[in-house]
């Protein structure tokens, strides 16, 4: 009903109507359902809303149906052009709202590998300008509203970190991910014309998606249980095209189980498979896990001095940018095949987006700088205690979870309501969900969770009467606590 009446007050305000507040009572605490469709309806100029019935329990992903729901109509000014007080009114409004919902959300974000743990006040007067690293941060452009002296003080960082010499290394700050890993596999693909992309099953969509945009074979390789790479598979597989490159995606924690996959194993096997280091390119997936991995004792190393093409982390999920970036580096040897010089721009194209995002180095910059190595290690150790806590808890709560040895992303049984999956913002798949530990996440927090998750429980599987599944060809037996395996 409230979903009604907000878009009642829109179209008040379309119609010619005196723009207001919104005049339901807004409850910062409420968690609502995602907002089924609205069927909306002309009859004689009235508009009339229809909310459609949908199962609580029901979650489908419709494709050709665009889901306008929640949207807030634009309007343009009145013909004299005038901004009235009326309508700054209520746009101030729906953003003070709509800031609201940002609050509770982020309260009850568990998920997704976002660290919400923001604080960038110092940097707001520079949102006044429109700031673009246009083309290759390493050549001055004759566009002047850039912040690449940001964005080469970050990627000597991780350059550094990687272990590879200013002179010996390319990179940029990309818009994510997703864009770290088309570039890499780019570049592979670039030095590697007729290789084979070799990437385990569990890996991220974007490789996937890398592989079907730049017509490239791909061999998918089987996973162990934990959701590392399955060695032999990989070998056999190898085997299989001796006579073409290799082209190969090293998971640096994948996306559903946090799994590591060990990269001096695969290069051993590379080796023993005739594979020598001409006729491959390893590209390192690390968006999550990338930047935590070397601040944990004893973990294994990633490095350019071992044969590595190049690596890829996220801005936005362990650092915590408020928007999405992430870094790529790779060998300047390898760089060459793919630029090509771009007039225009007085500059050199060898990114894979245009135009980027020139306040993303500036946030990367001031966390990097303002945390340190110490207070990088400080967290990432902050965070695989709270992830072992949290899995300590699910199992003594008799819940099946999981838990990789170099990750926090911790793995359990997928609960029955949707209702309660929104709410806590989990993503799941098939049988699973998981929860990601990062900065921001508290105990306190997985305490609240674990609580109500206990409570819901007991309701979906009647006090003990109904058993939860079996989920141990997900997790493995020894993780799995239903009736067989306990």
């Amino acid at each position: 009903m409230a979903q009604i009446m907000q878009t009642e007050s829109i179209f008040n305000h379309v119609n010619g109507g005196t723009a207001e507040m919104f005049d339901w009572e807004f409850d910062p605490t409420a968690v609502l359902a995602e907002p089924v469709p609205l069927v909306v309806t002309d009859n004689g100029g009235i508009h009339e809303i229809v909310e459609e019935k949908i199962a609580e329990t029901e979650r489908g992903i419709v494709l050709g149906k665009n889901v306008h729901t929640t949207c807030l109509t634009v309007t343009e000014p009145e013909a004299n052009g005038e901004f009235s007080g009326d309508k700054e009114a209520y746009m101030a409004g729906v953003l003070a709202r709509f800031r609201e919902t940002m609050m509770e959300r982020t309260q009850h974000h568990l998920g997704y590998p976002f660290n919400l743990d923001l604080d960038y006040s110092a940097l707001a007067p520079l949102q006044h300008f429109s700031i673009n690293n246009l083309g290759d941060p390493f050549i001055e452009s004759n566009y002047g509203v850039h912040s690449r002296q940001f964005e080469i003080g970050v990627l000597d960082w991780f350059a550094r970190l990687w272990e590879i010499e200013k002179n010996e290394f390319w990179g940029y700050i990309t818009n994510g991910g997703t864009e770290g890993n088309l570039h890499g596999i780019l570049v592979g693909r670039e030095v590697l014309p007729n290789g084979i992309l070799y990437t385990s099953t569990d890996s991220h969509y974007s490789i996937f998606k890398a592989a079907r945009m730049y017509r490239m074979e791909c061999v998918k390789v089987d996973c162990l249980t934990s959701g590392e790479i399955d060695y032999a598979d990989f070998k056999a597989k190898l085997l299989q095209n001796k006579d073409k490159p290799a082209i190969i995606n090293v998971n640096i924690g994948t996306t559903v189980k946090g799994a590591v996959d060990d990269l001096d194993l695969v290069i051993q096997i590379l080796e023993e498979s005739g594979f020598k280091q001409d006729r491959f390119y390893i590209h390192c997936d690390g968006a999550l896990f990338g930047l935590m991995m070397p601040f944990v004792k004893n973990a294994p190393k990633i490095t350019f001095k071992k044969p590595i093409g190049s690596v890829s982390v996220s801005g936005h999920k362990f650092i915590g940018c408020p928007m999405p970036c992430g870094v790529q580096i790779t060998r300047m040897e390898h760089i060459n095949v793919l630029s090509r010089n771009v007039e225009y721009i007085s500059s050199r194209d060898a990114t894979i987006t245009g135009s980027r995002n020139g306040h993303s180095p500036i946030f990367l910059w001031y966390t990097l700088s303002r945390k340190g190595y110490k207070g990088l290690q400080k967290e990432v150790q902050k965070c695989l205690r709270d992830a072992h806590y949290l899995k300590d808890r699910l199992r003594d709560a008799g819940i099946s979870a999981m838990l990789n040895e170099l990750s926090s992303t911790v793995v359990f049984e997928r609960p029955q309501d949707e209702v309660f999956v929104r709410k806590w913002q989990l993503a799941c798949q098939g049988n699973i969900a998981h929860i990601i530990v990062l900065p921001n996440v508290t105990t306190n927090k997985l305490d609240d969770f674990l609580y109500e998750l206990v409570e819901k429980r007991s309701t979906w599987y009647q006090n003990g009467k109904v058993q939860p599944p079996c989920i141990a060809a997900n997790i493995g037996s020894e993780n799995c606590c239903c009736v067989l395996h306990k």
